[in-house]
């Protein structure tokens, strides 16, 4: 067999390819743009990839510039958090370990170039001597060089969405942690003053029990009540210090960069509701980790060369309609309309008579049953996460708007009774504790809406369980009740 220069070219030319091809690969942020929209489009927050001295001082110095302002905000605690936190870089790096695997599915083996020379051996048929060359190269590599290639595109956007999900969870933790700290800084603000009605109210049956006006038992009653709320402001306080410092290291700060301030109360509730009547589409669309299972589906599929689909598990379609909601607010009916998308979501199953093996059919199955439920627990959690979005700003407009003033008025009218000598203090100190107690169960009720909030970012695009806790289930400071008498 003669081995011409037509040949060469046809064994070169996968090489040739494999280079046009990496072109997206080799470069230094590849991928990250996608990753850098997401955070965007979700967060209204800008992601860096650090990857030089100079991006490294230049996030130091915007850094710095956002920890000095006071108060800190929940919008600039998490834009701290994607430039500063060390694990979202490492998340970044694994993206590029991706696009290098990808890069290298490119490149194939380097092939054998080997030269000889052969004669009869006698000096005097030097002029018969020949020269031969060959170049070897890996068959099996150039017939599966395609898919391969095909195969490493898939994991490299995998990997590059799976970046995209780091960021968008540390954006949802961050803003999530930055509520639970103010709300626990409320909650000791709250507790503190009810301490001071206690002691107050010890102190005076101290007083009173010297003149034999008030039995012991009645004293110790007031003395005990004292010093349980110390005991329970103790604890708010360091559930406080807890929730800051959790905030503290999703931020990535440490040294003198903790000594940050954040506000002592959470922001008023919203005059109006955000409507989201498609939030269930919208995750469809959106859900970052969704389409990761998608990109699972598809590299095992290409995998086992699965390439025709025949059946879907479901069809995809858009069901457009309206929904009218009927409610009673503050004695009123109250009849609401609205419209409604569902969208449906499509799973390919392929021909599983064309799979090698049976454990290829079972991988398949696997991986197309996995996206199912995933797509199934996608819409529950973006429908549970709207109901408690508006279901939590409804307990919390009942204790603003009903519970805390009627206590003010209790307070009000026995401040009256007491100046007027028709009631004693202690009423008045009691109806004082009560009143604190239904503001504690305010700002609790006023930190789940906040949280169900912070959760709606998650159920629609990933990055977080965006599952909403009922009141009261979700943060560690004392129980509010508790501090009633």
């Amino acid at each position: 067999m003669t081995f011409s220069l037509k040949n060469a070219a046809l064994l070169m030319l996968p090489i040739i390819l494999g280079g046009c091809i990496s072109t997206e690969y080799a470069k230094r942020e590849a991928g990250f743009e996608t990753v850098a929209n997401t955070a965007g489009a979700a967060t209204a927050k800008h992601a860096v990839w650090i990857q030089n001295k100079l991006q490294a001082q230049a996030v130091s110095d915007e850094v710095k510039g956002l920890i000095g302002k006071r108060p800190l905000d929940a919008e600039t605690a998490v834009q701290i958090a994607l430039l500063n936190n060390k694990g979202l870089q490492a998340a970044y790096a694994d993206l590029g370990d991706s696009a290098a695997d990808a890069w290298q599915s490119t490149m194939l083996i380097n092939p054998k170039v080997s030269i000889a020379t052969s004669g009869l051996g006698a000096p005097e048929l030097e002029a018969f001597k020949t020269i031969e060359g060959m170049i070897a190269t890996n068959i099996l590599a150039l017939a599966t060089h395609k898919k391969n290639v095909e195969i490493a595109g898939t994991r490299f956007r995998q990997a590059r969405l799976g970046a995209a999900v780091a960021t968008l969870k540390l954006a949802a933790d961050t803003r999530r942690a930055w509520i639970n700290a103010v709300a626990a800084a409320e909650n000791v603000g709250q507790l503190q003053r009810a301490q001071l009605a206690a002691d107050a109210s010890s102190e005076l049956a101290s007083k009173l029990g010297e003149t034999g006006a008030m039995t012991k038992g009645s004293q110790a009653r007031e003395h005990v009540f004292a010093a349980e709320l110390a005991g329970q402001t103790a604890q708010a306080r360091l559930a406080a210090r807890l929730s800051k410092e959790e905030l503290t290291r999703l931020m990535g700060l440490w040294g003198p960069s903790t000594d940050y301030q954040i506000p002592n109360r959470l922001p008023a509730l919203p005059t109006t509701l955000i409507k989201r009547d498609t939030i269930e589409a919208e995750a469809l669309q959106k859900r970052v980790d969704l389409q990761m299972a998608k990109w699972e589906l598809d590299a095992t599929a290409k995998s086992y060369g699965l390439t025709e689909a025949t059946r879907y598990v479901t069809d995809l379609e858009i069901l457009t309609g309206f929904e009218t909601e009927r409610t009673i607010e503050d004695g009123k009916k109250k009849v609401e309309t609205s419209g409604q998308v569902e969208l449906g979501f499509a799973i390919p199953i392929f021909d599983t008579g064309k799979a090698r093996s049976r454990k290829a059919e079972l991988a398949y199955m696997r991986a197309a049953n996995q996206l199912a439920e995933k797509a199934v627990n996608v819409r529950s959690v973006a429908r549970s996460a709207y109901e408690a979005y508006r279901s939590n700003y409804e307990i919390a407009k009942h204790y603003r708007n009903n519970v805390v003033p009627l206590r003010t008025k209790i307070e009000e009218e026995s401040l009256l009774t007491y100046n007027g000598m028709i009631s004693n203090t202690f009423e008045l100190l009691t109806d004082t504790r009560d009143k604190i107690n239904s503001i504690l169960l305010s700002v609790n009720a006023k930190r789940d809406f906040w949280l169900a909030d912070a959760n709606l970012m998650p159920a629609i695009y990933g990055g977080g369980s965006g599952e909403a806790a009922g009141p009261g289930e979700t943060a560690s400071t004392p129980n509010a009740g508790s501090a009633g008498h």
